[in-house]
């Protein structure tokens, strides 16, 4: 009597699977969704704590031209050199894309750098426009 119980019991199983495996599909894309919408709260979540103005705290001086280079021209030109795997070497070529000369360039990337390093009002400000480009 126990065989027949066993057979009865895999047959039940078996009817069953169809069902279970439907649940855990639907468990799955559930769980798929789930994760996307915490990753779309963690961007958010990043995107609101960089959403002041990209001149909030950057002075007018900090933000001034060097070499008749902009900061926005600066972004450009370093966001640029992905194109080139990031290579160093290649700012002065992708500057001159721009319009910009070499002097004009070397000049301007030094002041800009300096900037980045000594103030963190200016920092934020480059990297809210590095993001933006």
């Amino acid at each position: 009597m126990g065989l027949f119980k066993q057979m009865k019991d895999m047959k039940q199983m078996v009817a069953a699977a169809p069902t279970m495996i439907d649940q855990a599909k639907a468990m799955q894309a559930n769980t798929a969704q789930m994760q996307q919408a915490m990753v779309q709260q963690a961007v958010a979540a990043q995107q609101a704590a960089f959403a002041t103005p990209a001149t909030a705290g950057a002075s007018a001086e900090l933000t001034a031209p060097i070499a008749g280079v902009t900061v926005e021209q600066y972004v450009q030109v370093v966001k640029g050199i992905a194109a080139y795997n990031y290579d160093q070497s290649m700012l002065a070529s992708v500057a001159a894309g721009f319009g910009i000369d070499s002097e004009a360039w070397q000049t301007a990337a030094a002041g800009f750098n300096a900037r980045v390093s000594a103030s963190p009002a200016f920092a934020k400000h480059f990297n809210t426009l590095y993001r933006a480009a």
